[in-house]
């Protein structure tokens, strides 16, 4: 890996005052290690909105919607003025204009994109989440904002458009771009670099099983794509830190009718703005 390509793939490391904290925690209680792991798990990071998003931040038509299904408001962002419409999904710790340039290329294309800050995200009120809430807010804002032609979703995003499908989203394609794909695999990556061992993975996982009431691995992309009939369009960067390239493979793999784009040297967030995964997207969307 050349040098330039090692800095726009560098994986987001937890701050050492955060890890000093958890060992310090798990020398002490190792309940009040798990909650405090689980609040961790679920508080996103609020980021600043770049220069390169102000225009779209500016040019969106922005309202509050409710999401009854959880008691929650989020941030609504109707960009460009097309009939036909994209539905565009932010990941962990994102907003609804991260996917700017992609949402350019569709409103240059006549098209018009719907996107939005996830609970606890962005403009949108809160402080934790969890996927499940990003899927309940998908499933509403079909129903105020719908029908949509197709959506492109990033990170968490593609795992929660997947999931949203299997629950009844209706589309005619969807774009997953650096997607997650096995709940408990992401998990186990989140308490590694917590550096805290292992067996907290699996008691984490079943205290969000308990405390939500669902399975958390009947959210696995994976599992979710093998029901799904519509065309599907994954896209993954074979050197992307956050989420392995195998992530991507394994779910095209358990697609019924999916295409795979692996892309080089673009990593987790760089990617969103590549020309070549801003171009495949938009035409495998409006090829037919």
């Amino acid at each position: 890996m050349t040098k330039i390509s090692s800095i726009h793939t560098q994986s987001l490391k937890i701050p050492r005052p955060i890890l000093f904290a958890s060992k310090l925690i798990s020398f002490i209680s190792p309940k009040l290690t798990l909650l405090f792991a689980a609040k961790l798990f679920t508080t996103p990071i609020k980021h600043k909105i770049p220069k390169r998003e102000f225009e779209m931040d500016q040019k969106s038509k922005q309202q509050m919607l409710a999401i009854p299904s959880i008691n929650k408001s989020v941030n609504i962002y109707q960009y460009g003025s097309g009939d036909k419409k994209i539905l565009l999904v932010h990941g962990w710790s994102g907003r609804g204009t991260q996917l700017v340039k992609i949402a350019d290329a569709f409103v240059k294309s006549g098209y018009s994109t719907v996107s939005f800050d996830a609970p606890a995200h962005g403009k949108s009120e809160g402080n934790q989440t969890i996927m499940t809430e990003f899927i309940a807010t998908i499933l509403e804002i079909e129903k105020q904002y719908g029908p949509f032609e197709s959506a492109v979703g990033h990170s968490l995003g593609g795992m929660s458009v997947l999931n949203a499908l299997k629950d009844g989203l209706k589309l005619n394609t969807a774009v997953i771009i650096g997607s997650g794909d096995i709940v408990q695999d992401i998990i186990d990556d989140f308490i590694a670099k917590l550096e805290l061992k292992s067996n907290y993975s699996t008691s984490l996982r079943l205290h969000f099983e308990k405390k939500y009431g669902k399975k958390m691995n009947n959210y696995s992309a994976y599992q979710a794509a093998k029901d799904i009939e519509i065309p599907i369009l994954v896209i993954h960067d074979n050197d992307d830190p956050e989420v392995p390239v195998k992530a991507g493979i394994h779910i095209h793999k358990h697609l019924i009718n999916g295409e795979l784009m692996l892309t080089k040297n673009l990593g987790h967030r760089k990617i969103l703005g590549d020309s070549d995964v801003v171009k495949r997207t938009v035409q495998f969307v409006i090829k037919d």
